[in-house]
């Protein structure tokens, strides 16, 4: 099979891999419909994260179940099925509580950006679709794998409800998707950060009712005056940079929760300032598995189309000029055509 493989900073490259296979007996394989590139990626393609060995990539899927172990029951072979980036049990205290992304039995689902994908612990990751979705619904159903998910529990997180300001920071697909996941969930105002006109567009698609351009000090101030001097009640970090966990806290009321779902790296959060803000900090890699069913169904019914922070479609052979798409913030996601 063809698959993404990274080799360090900026050197992606599309060769032949062995094809994915049924390892354990709890493993499925799927034949990906699509897939693509997550801003998580980036931080290898920009050698933030270090890579020392060529490494298949990509964490997002959807397609048809080609293969299953012996011990699968829940999907079968010509099921269409979704699933996360960590592999999970979902029988598990840990995943019994909602948190299936921290399973005492998880496991990373990498190689996604090929043609074939192994899936471990089937039965507890993957969920099947009604039927076969009709095309135009594969990118909405790709985007519930990690964006929407992560977005969705982002909002979760974050206590987004009825009546509530929510500010989202972060205007890449899981801040986007925040925003729409908001919506859904009834807040009353949701105000977007973002200083592009196509991404301001979007999140006004998805319900954003404010755009705030400012940031850092500039942007807190900015939130503070929407909201009466008090900050949002609820406030999504969907980048993971020390300014934009900071940002997310500055901007939130006493009293409020901030939802942190962007990748944090290298965020030291200064302990008096977190004391006096009295504000509740949840987030962390989002359980996409417990949120998927109630997504799908979304999806299916046309309630919401998440796939629109599809901006880019390629080929999967040209998956690096995906990366340097998004990289350079031409694209807001890159969908890969396998």
């Amino acid at each position: 099979m063809r698959g993404a493989v990274i080799y360090g900073p900026g050197d992606v490259r599309v060769e032949n891999l062995d094809d994915a296979g049924v390892v354990k007996p709890t493993d499925a394989v799927i034949r990906l419909a699509a897939t693509c590139v997550c801003g998580s990626d980036l931080w290898d393609w920009r050698g933030i994260n270090h890579v020392d060995q060529p490494t298949p990539m990509g964490h997002e899927y959807a397609g048809v179940v080609e293969e299953v172990g012996d011990d699968v029951t829940t999907v079968k072979v010509g099921d269409f099925v979704i699933g996360s980036f960590f592999a999970s049990d979902n029988t598990c205290p840990i995943c019994q509580a909602g948190y299936q992304s921290s399973c005492v039995h998880r496991e990373f689902v990498g190689g996604a950006q090929a043609g074939l994908l192994r899936v471990p612990l089937a039965d507890g990751t993957l969920v099947a679709t009604p039927g076969m979705p009709d095309p135009e619904l594969i990118p909405s159903l790709l985007a519930a794998s990690d964006v929407l998910g992560t977005g969705w529990f982002g909002a979760v997180a974050a206590e987004v409800g009825p009546g509530k300001t929510v500010a989202v920071v972060g205007d890449g697909a899981v801040g986007l998707l925040a925003v729409l996941a908001a919506k859904q969930l009834r807040a009353e105002r949701i105000i977007a950060m973002s200083r592009h006109a196509s991404r301001q567009q979007l999140a006004r698609e998805f319900g954003a009712t404010d755009i705030v351009e400012e940031r850092g000090d500039a942007d807190v101030a900015k939130i503070r005056e929407l909201t009466d001097g008090l900050g949002a009640h609820s406030v999504i970090e969907a980048v993971g940079t020390q300014e934009s966990m900071m940002q997310a806290i500055r901007s939130t009321r006493a009293g409020g929760h901030v939802g942190f779902v962007g990748v944090s790296h290298d965020v030291e959060i200064p302990g008096e300032e977190l004391f006096f803000s009295a504000v509740h900090l949840h987030g962390g890699p989002a359980p996409v598995r417990r949120f998927l069913p109630e997504l799908i169904e979304l999806i299916w019914s046309r309630k919401i189309d998440p796939g629109k922070v599809f901006d880019l479609t390629l080929p999967l052979e040209d998956a690096a000029e995906g990366y340097k798409a998004m990289d350079e913030r031409r694209a807001i996601k890159v969908l890969l055509q396998p």
